[in-house]
Order: C-alpha cells, then structure tokens, then sequence
C-alpha cells in the first residue's frame, strides 16, 4: 500500500475545510481575545475534529461501519498527535526564536504545531482509525 495515494489528497482537502474554520478560529481565539497558547489550540482541534471526524470517515477513507472503537481510536488519535504536536512545537519555537517577543514565538508554534498535528493525525486516521483494506 503506497504512504500516498487518493486518501491523501482527499485528506488534505478535508484539512483545507478544518484549517479554515479551525486554524482561523485558533488565531482569532489567541490574537484578538487574547486566549492563552493551550485554549487557543485546544479550541481549533475540538471544532475541526469533530468536522474532521465525518468528513474523513465518509468522504476520505469511505468507511460506512459504526463502531465504539472507531470513535474512541479517533478520539484518542487526535489527543496523542494534538499534545505531541503542540508539545513539541512551542519549546521548539521558544528556543529557536528566543530572541523574538512572545507572540511570534507563540504564533510560530501555533502554526508549526498545525503542521506536525496534521502529519501525525494522517498517519493515525489511515493506519489505525479507518485503515484503508487492500483494494479499495
């Protein structure tokens, strides 16, 4: 099964969907009502999962099954890689523009964050959570 195929694109264009809402949310949330780094990001990821979630699972993987492991799997596969992300990505960013004030520091991470967020979400969605079955 190659790492990119059709489900790739199709994921990206589900994120496309979730990064407007969800990212826009985010930098609204931080920047003008001036939300702290975790509820600014933590707010993107619950809108956009639960976007996500449906989209991915009927458009992206075509899984029609309901099952409580999918739920919980997903649930879970977007806490691991949102804490992983934004975990890695803001000390990332305080060290590697340290001499830069706060907000950019922050803003960097938010949008590095986003970057390893939706890397490891994939990975999670389509090995784990609605694994693809050979032949589809």
């Amino acid at each position: 099964m190659p790492v990119i195929d059709k489900t790739f694109f199709k994921f990206i264009m589900v994120g496309i969907a979730n990064t407007i809402i969800g990212s826009g949310l985010m930098f609204v949330l931080y920047n003008f009502f001036n939300a702290n780094y975790w509820t600014a990001s933590a707010a993107n990821y619950i809108v956009g999962s639960i976007l996500s979630f449906f989209l991915n699972k009927y458009f992206t993987f075509a899984v029609k099954e309901w099952t409580i492991f999918m739920v919980i799997g997903f649930i879970m596969n977007i806490a691991v890689s949102y804490f992983a992300a934004y975990g890695l990505a803001k000390p990332a960013m305080d060290y590697l523009l340290r001499y830069n004030p706060p907000k950019i520091r922050d803003n960097a991470a938010l949008f590095t964050g986003m970057c390893l967020f939706t890397l490891l979400n994939y990975a999670g969605q389509r090995l784990i959570v609605f694994k693809v079955k050979t032949g589809r």
